[in-house]
C-alpha cells in the first residue's frame, strides 16, 4: 500500500508565502493581530500590544481583550501546556531542529525512535491532534465539548493514496470515523472531514482534471464517463495545466474512476444516514478540477434534506476564480433546487501553484496581494451568509483564523437575523491554534469548531511540523494567543499568591 499523511488544507501552509505581499504596512490591531497573516518569508510580524483598547462594543462585537473570560473553562495544567507548546513552536531554530530530527536517521534507531515519539506525544501531538484511533479521538472531541462548547470536525489524519489498495483501507477509516462521529451527542461534533486524494489516485485525479478542462476548452469533446455535476470553472479559472488534447481514459482507469465513485459515495451514504455532514477538503488546481467535479456530483446525489445538506465543498478564497466558481455553482445548484454546503478557507497551496505556473509560463493563479485574498473571502462570505439567510437550504462553514473575517461575520449574521445556533452558519479552526479567536466567536453566540486529526503519533508528524511553522514568531495570530496566555497564568498566579 501507498498512503501518505495529512496535509492539511483546511486555513494554510505559512511557510511559502514569498510570493503574495501585503499593499502597504497595516498596523497590527488586536482585530488584525488574531489572523495568520500572509508574510514574506522571513518576515517577522510585530506582537500585538498587551492591552487592547477598549472601545463601546456592541452585541455583535468579538471581544478578545479578556483572556480571564475567553480562557475561563481552561484548567490551568492545560494552559501551561499549550503556553509551553506555542511558545516552542515560536522558536525558529527549535522546530528546524525537530524537522531535521524528524527526518534524521536518528528515527531508524528504535531507541531514539522511541524516545523522539514519545516527546512528541506529550506535547505536539497531544496538543494538535485529538487521538491515535477514532474512538480516541471521539473521546477527545466530548471531553472539549464539555469544558469549553466548542464542537468537533473529526479529520482521519491521511494524505492521499497511490493505489486501490490504499484506497479501500482509507475509506474504511473514513467509515470508522463516521461511525465514531455518530456515537457523539449531536451537541458536540459539526462534520467529518474528507480528502478525496485517499480514496481516488492521485495519478488518476491528475488525468481526470486534465480531461475536465480539455472539455471546458473544446466545447465538441465529450466524456462518456462523466457524472452528472456542476460547473468547475469558470471565465478566468487556470487552464494551463493542459496544453493539448489528453489521451481518454483507459478502461482501467475508468474502472479506477468507477471504483472512487462508489468509495466516495458509500461514505455519502453512511454520513447520510448517520446524519452527520461531510467536509470534502481541496487541493492544488492541478487536481481540484476532478476533486471538485466529485464532490458536486456528491451533492446532486445525496443532499436531498432541504434543510440541511450533508456533503460540503471547499472554496479556497485565495484563487483568483473563487468567487466567479462560486456564484456559477450556486445559480446551477438554485435552478435544479440542490441544497449546497460550503466550507470557505482562504487557501493552502500558494507555494507549488506559484512554481508549477511559472515552470509553465504562466501568471499564478493566486491573487497577487493579501488585501485581494482578504477581499475575496469576505465577499464569498457575505454572499454565502445572505444565501443561507433565505432558507434555500444552504450550509456554510467559516473556516478561519482571521478575527476581522469574524467580526463581518458576526455583524452580517445580525443584519441579515440569521439564527447563530441551528447550525446553517458555524465557524472553525484549526484544534491547537487561535483559541482565543474560537473562545470569542462561541462567546459571542456561534456554533465553532475544531478541525481535529487523528491517527498514530508517527504518521501524524508531517502534520505537526507544519503546525509548529504556522507557530513561528512571524504568525500574528500565535503571537497574540501566546501572549493572552500568558497574562492568564500571570493573572492566575497572582490570584493564588493574593
Amino acid at each position: 500500500m501507498a498512503t501518505r499523511l495529512l496535509r492539511t488544507n483546511f486555513i494554510r501552509r505559512p511557510h511559502c508565502f514569498s510570493s503574495l505581499r501585503p499593499v502597504g504596512s497595516p498596523t497590527v490591531t488586536a482585530s488584525t493581530a488574531a489572523v495568520p497573516e500572509i508574510l514574506s518569508f522571513g518576515q517577522q510580524a510585530p506582537e500585538p500590544p498587551l492591552h487592547h483598547p477598549k472601545h463601546n462594543q456592541t452585541h455583535n462585537d468579538i471581544d478578545l481583550s479578556d483572556q480571564a473570560r475567553l480562557f475561563a473553562s481552561v484548567p490551568t495544567p492545560d494552559l501551561l501546556r499549550s503556553t509551553a507548546v506555542l511558545h516552542a513552536a515560536a522558536i525558529g531554530p527549535m522546530v528546524d531542529v525537530g524537522s531535521w530530527v524528524m527526518s534524521s536517521k536518528l528515527m531508524d534507531n528504535a531507541l531514539t525512535r522511541g524516545m523522539v515519539l514519545g516527546l512528541v506525544k506529550g506535547t505536539f501531538y497531544d496538543h494538535f491532534c485529538a487521538g491515535e484511533d477514532a474512538s480516541a479521538a471521539a473521546e477527545r472531541v466530548r471531553s472539549v465539548y464539555e469544558a469549553t462548547g466548542l464542537k468537533g470536525m473529526l479529520v482521519y489524519g491521511v494524505e492521499h493514496a497511490d493505489d486501490a489498495a490504499s484506497c479501500d483501507d482509507n475509506m474504511q477509516h473514513f467509515i470508522r470515523t463516521i461511525e465514531a462521529a455518530k456515537s457523539l451527542p449531536t451537541s458536540h461534533f459539526s462534520s467529518v472531514v474528507v480528502k478525496i486524494t485517499a480514496i481516488c489516485p492521485i495519478s488518476l485525479l491528475k488525468r481526470v482534471s486534465d480531461l475536465l478542462r480539455w472539455e471546458h476548452k473544446s466545447k465538441s469533446f465529450k466524456l462518456s464517463w462523466k457524472l452528472k455535476s456542476f460547473t468547475v470553472f469558470s471565465d478566468s479559472s487556470p487552464l494551463y495545466h493542459t496544453n493539448s488534447e489528453p489521451e481518454p481514459l483507459t478502461a482501467e482507469e475508468e474502472r479506477e474512476l468507477e471504483a472512487a465513485h462508489v468509495r466516495i459515495q458509500d461514505i455519502c451514504r453512511k454520513c447520510q444516514e448517520s446524519n452527520v455532514p461531510l467536509l470534502i477538503d481541496a487541493e492544488d488546481t492541478i487536481l481540484q478540477p476532478a476533486i471538485d467535479y466529485m464532490a458536486y456530483s456528491s451533492a446532486i446525489m445525496f443532499n436531498g434534506d432541504k434543510d440541511r445538506p450533508i456533503v460540503y465543498n471547499t472554496i479556497q478564497a485565495y484563487l483568483r476564480d473563487a468567487g466567479e466558481r462560486l456564484h456559477l455553482v450556486v445559480q446551477e445548484a438554485e435552478k435544479e433546487s440542490v441544497p449546497m454546503g460550503f466550507k470557505l478557507v482562504r487557501g493552502a497551496y500558494m507555494c507549488s501553484e506559484g512554481k508549477l505556473a511559472d515552470s509553465l509560463g504562466h501568471k499564478s493563479p493566486v491573487h497577487d496581494t493579501l488585501q485581494n485574498t482578504h477581499a475575496c473571502y469576505n465577499d464569498c462570505m457575505t454572499f454565502l451568509m445572505e444565501k443561507a439567510s433565505n432558507g434555500s437550504g444552504f450550509g456554510v462553514v467559516l473556516a478561519t483564523h482571521n478575527a476581522d473575517s469574524g467580526r463581518l461575520a458576526s455583524k452580517k449574521a445580525s443584519e441579515l437575523n440569521i439564527n447563530k445556533k441551528n447550525g446553517t452558519i458555524e465557524f472553525a479552526q484549526l484544534y491547537g491554534m487561535s483559541d482565543a479567536l474560537s473562545f470569542g466567536l462561541k462567546r459571542a453566540g456561534f456554533n465553532v469548531s475544531k478541525y481535529m486529526p487523528f491517527g498514530p503519533v508517527e504518521t501524524a508528524i508531517p502534520y505537526l511540523v507544519r503546525r509548529a511553522y504556522e507557530n513561528r514568531g512571524m504568525m500574528a495570530s500565535g503571537a497574540l494567543d501566546r501572549q493572552l496566555l500568558r497574562m492568564e497564568l500571570k493573572r492566575r498566579l497572582m490570584a493564588v499568591i493574593a
